[in-house]
């Protein structure tokens, strides 16, 4: 189970790499802005942080 867990966390840390670090910065600015207009931000950001913990 915790392997589950562990594979899961890297799975959402690669993907938020993936997405964050290799976008410009108007593109980051626009994945900001749909996450908070959407409201997704409230559960998304503390996931990735957690997952990137969980990751490392």
């Amino acid at each position: 189970m915790a392997q589950l867990i562990q594979r899961t966390a890297q799975s959402i840390d690669d993907m938020w790499h993936s997405i964050w670090h290799d976008s410009s910065r108007a593109e980051k600015v626009l994945i900001a802005i749909v996450l908070l207009v959407t409201g997704l931000a409230i559960p998304v950001v503390p996931i990735v942080w957690i997952a990137r913990i969980i990751a490392n």
